[in-house]
């Protein structure tokens, strides 16, 4: 009798309340505001609860598909090749605050930027899987993935999205790393990375950026103005808060309350516990996304779970950290909880993936043939 297939309980729970929690702070964040520019309180609450309800409702239909239906060539190189059309399409496009990101379809702005980050995932999963026993072999195993990366990356690079460009290496190396690539061939690879690290930082609102973050009151109404804005919000909120609405510093002090920045407004008006609650339901998320990939019944499986849960818990604490003045400003956004179509679909599409292999996974042993340790 075939096994009746169960979703990853704790994993779907943390999820959705970061999505509930995502659909209340967005209309706190930008409710007053919105009132006095647009004098219409709601538009981001309709648009973002749209938006989340159209992800919910993919979590449910992709949970449902088999992940291993995603290792087929066709259904990766075209996903590829539409991203990366998608991807030149918009540098033709007209720029919003200096960037072009946005493909517009309709009514419809569409980051494609989001769908290259899980179409990354698949196609390493789906190499790896098949060429893991070689790992060491750079050419055979690296070279192909460093091509189509190389690519991709540079195409977001020039739109300018170093964030997202950022995300998407990080989410490679990790899981490379984790198909049992030598210690010697990490550290090359980091040393060569330095020098192109050293000229991304060197564009002068980068450098400033940099700056700002080692000593924010140098400039306290300039460059340093987000970070300190920031601190302030979470100083303020205490333990419990000020309440749900009270907010101040969304109050044209913080920018992007809504956006990069949510996790301060939580900070402020839920205080230690609220922001706590989200931390935990994305340590939950990694927690879980990491225990399927332990579990998971083949080596795609194992990198897909890797990959999706890299996507959630890196960004997650970059985002935190630059709320918390622990890293350098940069427009990286709250995964599953910033206001953002692109991303929150884009994102819950990634979990449905995750959820699937999950029902998939073995719950009565390690499969560990999916993840060898790296040589020394």
């Amino acid at each position: 009798m075939a096994r009746k297939l169960k979703s990853d309980k704790f994993l779907f729970m943390a999820m959705l309340l970061l999505v509930c929690t995502s659909v209340v702070m967005v209309y706190s964040a930008s409710a007053v505001v919105l009132d006095q520019r647009h004098e219409n309180p709601y538009l981001f609450l309709v648009k973002q609860g749209t938006w989340a309800l159209l992800g919910l409702f993919l979590v449910q239909v992709v949970m449902r598909i088999d992940y291993r239906h995603y290792r087929q060539p066709v259904v990766i190189w075209t996903g590829l090749v539409v991203v990366g059309v998608a991807l030149v399409a918009v540098l033709f496009g007209r720029p919003i605050n200096g960037a072009t990101r946005w493909l517009n379809i309709g009514p419809l702005g569409i980051q494609p930027s989001e769908l290259a980050k899980v179409l990354i995932v698949l196609f390493i999963a789906a190499l790896l899987e098949r060429r893991m026993e070689r790992i060491d072999e750079p050419a055979y195993a690296l070279l192909p993935i460093g091509v189509v990366l190389g690519a991709i990356v540079l195409l977001i690079l020039e739109q300018p999205d170093l964030g997202t460009a950022a995300s998407i290496v990080v989410i490679a190396g990790v899981m490379i790393f984790s198909a049992g690539i030598s210690y010697r061939y990490v550290a090359g690879l980091a040393i060569m990375a330095i020098p192109t690290l050293y000229f991304l930082l060197l564009t002068d609102y980068r450098w400033r950026r940099v700056q700002a973050y080692l000593n924010p009151w140098a400039d306290p109404l300039g460059d340093g103005y987000q970070m300190i804005q920031s601190m302030i919000a979470v100083g303020v909120g205490g333990v419990f808060g000020r309440g749900l609405m009270d907010g101040v510093q969304k109050l044209f002090y913080v920018p992007e309350p809504h956006n990069d920045f949510i996790y301060a407004v939580i900070s402020e008006e839920l205080g230690l516990i609220g922001a706590t609650v989200v931390l935990v339901c994305f340590c939950v998320i990694t927690w879980r996304g990491l225990r399927t990939a332990i579990r998971a019944p083949d080596r795609f499986g194992a990198f897909v779970a890797i990959g999706i849960t890299t996507m959630v818990a890196f960004q997650a604490f970059f985002n935190i950290s630059v709320v918390l003045g622990l890293l350098p400003t940069k427009g990286i956004p709250l995964p599953l909880v910033s206001y953002g179509g692109s991303s929150l679909l884009i994102n819950l599409v990634g979990m449905g993936i995750l959820l699937n292999v999950s029902q998939h996974a073995s719950s009565s042993h390690i499969v560990t043939t999916a993840l060898p340790t790296a040589d020394a």
